[in-house]
């Protein structure tokens, strides 16, 4: 083990500055996350940064709840390190193992922004497992190497996926003009008829929140997914707008907003997290406007990927997300599939105890949260 030194970081802008720089930094590991779900969820940010000298080489955001006299513990989209060095990778879970078996915490859960392989499998393979190789099915060394070093130290694919594993990434190093020329001629031709149809979009403030709600919550009622209470939203997308880390884009026409999406971004990334749009004007096309403004804006500021935020698990057309994968699609970006979240157990027989209850107590909670909303 090399020599690191830990600290516990307790000022924003020390955490979020360093975070930066750091590779695989991600939004879900910034400060302003942490005290999201801190405020909305219960999970309590302890925030480590790992040192070797001076140089900061590693940081992760854990959030710690407790279950009774134990723990869980979760480093969402984290850590952020350089996982081609594999020594450091090994020393940063040494530490949070010996934390996670010090906080008596029923797993420690992993979940970092690292990629297994690029391009649509040929088959249902699980990510987990051994990976066919086709044309546009390329595994990553890095993701692969460091799903090795898990499994070696006895680390489980986590049955509980929180963030989405797969999702859609495209390049915005390219040029503007390359960007349109590389959509499909659908999606290039769905834009051009929203401009043409007179949608025009501009950015969003705070003042735009019980806005942006409206149409988030139309949504869900037409497409049959779940809506958290007002209060939540306006926590997350406040906070994030009012430290620069959320920017709204809406699709108008004629003064009236038909569409949004809420854009959030760090580090090298900009991520299309929200998206709604109202049930008039639909055939004017704006929510192919919102994701060509979106990259067009994503650029101007200086990110280099456009990460579209979810894909299939199983890239067939009964999954879930299949849908919404072929809107995505047409903009022609790279199908990216992460290592996902993985579990260590520090005492495995109670592990597994969890794994058979836990999916009970998820579903009652979510039956409590469907009462409280009607």
């Amino acid at each position: 083990m090399t020599d690191l030194s830990i600290d516990i970081i307790t000022d924003r802008s020390m955490w979020n500055d360093a975070l930066r720089q750091l590779p695989y930094a991600h939004v879900l590991q910034t400060w302003e996350w942490g005290d999201f779900k801190h405020v909305t969820t219960g999970w309590r940010p302890i925030r480590l940064m790992y040192k070797r000298g001076d140089q900061v080489v590693a940081m992760a955001s854990v959030g710690l709840r407790s279950l009774g006299p134990l723990n869980m513990m979760y480093v969402s989209k984290g850590p952020a390190l350089a996982y081609q060095d594999a020594e450091l990778a090994s020393d940063v879970l040494d530490h949070l193992q010996r934390a996670a078996r010090h906080n008596r915490a029923v797993w420690l859960k992993l979940d970092p922004d690292v990629i297994a392989a690029t391009g649509v499998p040929s088959t249902a393979v699980a990510i987990d497992d051994s990976l066919v190789n086709q044309p546009d099915d390329t595994p990553d060394p890095t993701g692969q190497a460091f799903m090795r070093i898990l499994r070696d130290r006895h680390w489980r694919f986590s049955n509980d996926q929180v963030q989405f594993r797969n999702t859609i990434t495209i390049d915005l190093t390219q040029t503007e003009e390359q960007l349109l020329a590389g959509m499909s001629q659908s999606t290039r031709r769905k834009v051009r008829i929203a401009e043409r149809e007179g949608v025009t979009v501009r950015a969003g403030t705070v003042d735009d929140l019980p806005l942006l709600y409206d149409l988030y919550r139309v949504t869900g009622e037409r497409d049959n997914f779940l809506i958290r209470p007002p209060s939540y939203y306006e926590q997350a997308w406040r906070a994030f707008i009012a430290a620069g880390l959320a920017h709204p884009l809406i699709a108008e026409v004629d003064g009236k907003a038909i569409a949004q999406v809420i854009l959030f971004h760090f580090g090298q990334k900009c991520w299309y997290f929200y998206g709604a749009s109202s049930d008039d004007q639909r055939d004017k096309m704006p929510n192919y406007l919102l994701q060509w403004e979106a990259m067009r804006w994503a650029k101007r500021q200086g990110y280099t990927v456009y990460d579209m935020w979810g894909a299939p698990n199983a890239f067939t057309e009964d999954d879930p997300l299949w849908g919404v994968y072929n809107f995505k699609r047409g903009f022609r970006g790279t199908v990216t599939r992460h290592i996902g979240a993985w579990d260590y157990a520090p005492y495995p027989l109670l592990y597994n105890a969890f794994e058979e209850l836990y999916p009970r107590f998820l579903n009652w909670m979510r039956g409590r949260r469907q009462k409280g909303s009607t």
